[in-house]
């Protein structure tokens, strides 16, 4: 995980308000796999800032990452 990866959390944290399948990016690396998510709504206003290990996160890819399209 890097900085502005979108990544969805793997958990529910209630404490905090949030549920596994959420969606943030990263916004900063505090130390290796410590990281700074941001979530965000769909017009863009944050509602939580939280300080998560990437065992709490996993990331969301936009296109193929193992070289494979599916032809139609």
């Amino acid at each position: 995980m890097k900085l502005l990866d979108v990544v969805a959390l793997t958990e529910d944290l209630p404490e905090l308000g949030l549920h596994r399948g959420q969606v943030g990016t990263i916004v900063e690396e505090y130390e290796p796999e410590v990281f700074e998510v941001e979530f965000s709504d769909l017009t863009g206003k944050a509602y939580a800032v939280e300080t998560l290990n990437a065992s709490q996160l996993m990331t969301l890819y936009h296109q193929s990452i193992g070289g494979k399209t599916l032809l139609v």
